[in-house]
């Protein structure tokens, strides 16, 4: 009997071990197309079907998916974002190309470039913050000056927080600047950098699938000028009317964006003049939104998006309504990490859902100021917000490390001169 697959482009460290669990529950064989199945522990530890592949490289995708339909019943095709949603794009053209359910490509594009993100955006009347578009040093000056400080800057392109920052002075502006253009940022396009005003308010991260809101929930950071997140929370505690301006001002980014098959997860502030959107991702939000959706409502959002590849119905029905929120584990120096425990006795918490660490001792950690820095994070739930956040709490106070910092240059001099 030939195999229902499902192919999944690249992986995720994140969700892309959901995806497989969720396939194999609806009874379908994943096969993942990647450029390098290392980058992903899970395929190996899962023993998963994976087959190395140019993931930049359309006719490529196009081919070994024709080759796999010689021998499997391609049900859907999906895949994730990783620093960029070019990916992404790329499963929408290859649904195309197969004639199977998937993401318009073209809207999927528009929305991956911030700047044209804006655009589009601010042309349809949805509210933003002030913008420009810069790609060199006296760009980025003169729109700093005109949108007055403080702002962030960030790649127009990318995803994860990764080079955003907040620069408060001019002298801020110069530095990320130098450092954005400077060799250190990795580009994988044209470097093009937004220069925006920062909006300031409470910001929450909302869910939607197709053109209907799933949850909304709120997320608190560590110290600026990075914008690492350190908890989630779902829901977020809103008025009805706030909720109702919420989901409104995220459906009306879907029309001006073209979105609105699929995930989509939109980011904004609420500000004293409304909500006001800072970012629309066209996919679904990575670990652990899906499993807070989850323990919160009882939708298992991976489950229900595979039933909409594979052509399937899907069921966004509430079966319950609990308070799920995660803490990140974030480390205070950078170094060599000696030792980290206590997961064992925080996962035996009552309330606890989850517990994950990402580091192993003896790993160098280099702060970066986004995702990357996330070392960990724990899970809890119940049924009210007090509750589980009592849970996480005694939970996170379980868990320790211990990092030795870099030696100075100075003594790393020293000991080679000693060694010799």
């Amino acid at each position: 009997m030939v195999s229902r697959a499902l192919i999944l482009v690249e992986g995720h460290r994140g969700i892309g071990l959901l995806y497989i669990q969720a396939a194999q529950c609806l009874g379908l064989h994943p096969i993942t197309l990647t450029a390098d199945p290392a980058r992903y522990d899970y395929l190996a530890a899962e023993n998963v079907e994976a087959i190395r592949v140019d993931t930049d490289n359309l006719d490529a995708l196009i081919r070994e998916c024709s080759r796999l339909r010689t021998t499997h019943d391609i049900a859907g095709i999906t895949g994730f974002a990783g620093d960029h949603e070019s990916v992404y794009a790329t499963v929408g053209k290859l649904c195309r190309h197969f004639d199977l359910p998937g993401p318009n490509p073209e809207s999927i594009e528009q929305s991956g470039d911030k700047f044209n993100q804006r655009q589009l955006l601010r042309h349809a009347g949805v509210p933003i913050p002030a913008y420009r578009m810069a790609t060199n040093a006296a760009e980025v000056e003169s729109s700093a000056a005109e949108i007055g400080l403080p702002v962030i800057l960030k790649p127009a392109v990318g995803s994860g927080s990764i080079g955003v920052r907040l620069c408060r002075s001019v002298e801020d502006v110069a530095e990320h600047t130098t450092y954005l253009l400077g060799g250190k940022h990795i580009w994988r396009s044209t470097p093009k950098i937004l220069v925006e005003e920062f909006a300031q308010g409470p910001f929450y991260s909302i869910n939607v699938m197709g053109n209907e809101v799933v949850g909304i929930c709120a997320n608190d950071f560590g110290p600026l000028p990075h914008f690492v997140i350190r908890e989630v929370t779902y829901p977020a505690l809103l008025t009805d009317e706030q909720r109702e301006r919420i989901a409104d001002v995220s459906l009306s980014c879907l029309r001006a964006l073209g979105l609105g098959w699929g995930p989509t997860n939109i980011e904004l502030r609420c500000t004293k003049r409304g909500p006001v959107v800072i970012e629309v991702n066209p996919r679904l939000s990575g670990a652990p939104d899906p499993q807070l959706v989850q323990l919160a409502y009882g939708i298992d959002l991976v489950i229900e998006h595979i039933k909409l590849v594979i052509g399937e119905e899907w069921n966004l029905r509430k079966r319950h309504s609990h308070t799920a929120a995660a803490r990140f584990l974030l480390p205070d120096q950078d170094g060599i990490l000696d030792w980290i425990g206590g997961d064992t006795e925080a996962a035996a918490i009552p309330g606890v859902a989850e517990v994950k660490l990402n580091v192993e001792p003896k790993t160098p950690i280099v702060r970066k100021g986004d995702f990357r820095d996330w070392i960990g994070y724990v899970i809890a739930t119940s049924p009210s917000l007090a509750e589980t956040e009592g849970a996480l709490q005694r939970a996170v106070d379980l868990i320790d490390w211990s990092i030795t910092p870099f030696p100075a240059v100075g003594e790393q001099a020293q000991s080679a001169c000693g060694d010799r």
